[in-house]
């Protein structure tokens, strides 16, 4: 017991160590909380005397406020687009005056609820979330109700009260594929994407209205699902035209996925965009630079960050946010839909 002297570097622990109780007993006693027996609040106040610990609680207060911290939960950082969609987001946040911190939950719910978990200790802001499959509105309206607020984005949760920023999914596959109709293609597929992600009903909505408004079938083996990645790409395509071997067109849920069909048109020694036009969603950098350049739906990335933050300046002067915010997209045409 002699070896702790009384100054300012005993901490929470040292206290702890001297009670023989957990850290978080110690915090308990601290915060008066009613949780703790008077046996351990005695044993934790003994040790405070003993070691000299005192308890600054305005320094307490401070922590308690929120930092200048805003996490961005991000579903896939390996996903290209996610890279511009954080710059779109970083610019406008640090325009306000606050700092970002980025977390990469895989598309794992699991791990997304240990991120956030996590992050609730450093008083952030406000979470912005492209929320993993398996979200609830439950968690998000949980945890808005904490005092965190959430934002949304790029995905909807169904029930969930808290703000949402979307891209316009369903305009954008529906400009996609009016293009290629007015192209004069009929046998047109849908490839990519899944049905445990709103945007994967959304972009499949725009695809199916535009065809049926164009007065072309569209049976449901047209419509393709895979992994939003390269191989889905590739895979969706070798399935698509094993289907309809005279497949003339496809419009993509990602450019990454088109990427990968187009990589297995070359395989098969068919000709991307002569024999088989194609139209990505996203338009990355590189869809601009490839042979031939890809046609795409674009996500403008800074809007995104421009409307996301419209909101939580909106929050941060408790004042009620929109509830969405849609986004406009642009169809890029370029040489493989021409």
């Amino acid at each position: 017991m002699g070896s702790h002297s009384k100054n300012k570097n005993v901490t929470v622990l040292d206290v702890a160590k001297v009670a023989g109780v957990s850290k978080s007993t110690v915090s308990l006693v601290l915060t008066q909380s009613e949780k703790v027996s008077e046996k351990s609040k005695l044993k934790v106040q003994k040790a405070m005397d003993e070691i000299g610990y005192v308890y600054n609680r305005d320094a307490a207060s401070l922590r308690s406020r929120r930092s200048n911290l805003v996490a961005i939960v991000i579903n896939d950082l390996t996903n290209p687009y996610a890279a511009q969609l954080v710059v779109g987001l970083e610019k406008h946040i640090s325009e306000m005056g606050l700092f970002s911190m980025i977390v990469n939950s895989g598309e794992d719910v699991e791990r997304q609820q240990r991120l956030v978990r996590n992050l609730k200790e450093y008083n952030v802001v406000a979470f912005i979330i492209c929320p993993a499959p398996g979200t609830t509105a439950k968690w998000t309206n949980d945890l808005n109700n904490q005092g965190f607020p959430v934002i949304n984005i790029m995905r909807e949760i169904s029930g969930s009260k808290v703000p949402t920023v979307l891209p316009d999914n369903v305009n954008g596959t529906s400009l996609a594929t009016q293009h290629l109709l007015s192209k004069g293609f009929r046998r047109i597929a849908f490839l990519g994407g899944n049905e445990a992600i709103s945007d994967y009903h959304e972009r499949l909505e725009g695809y199916v209205s535009a065809m049926k408004k164009g007065k072309v079938r569209s049976p449901k083996k047209y419509q393709i699902q895979s992994e939003t990645n390269r191989h889905g790409g590739r895979q969706a395509l070798e399935k698509a035209l094993k289907i309809e071997p005279d497949l003339e067109a496809i419009v993509c849920f990602s450019d990454v996925v088109a990427y990968g069909a187009i990589e297995k048109m070359r395989e098969l020694g068919k000709k991307p965009g002569k024999e088989i036009a194609v139209v990505g969603f996203d338009d990355l950098k590189d869809s601009r630079l490839m042979s031939p350049s890809l046609s795409s739906v674009k996500i403008d990335a800074d809007k995104i960050g421009a409307a996301t933050c419209q909101i939580l300046k909106k929050i941060r002067e408790q004042k009620k946010p929109r509830s969405k915010i849609l986004v406009d997209i642009e169809l890029i045409e370029r040489d493989s839909s021409q």
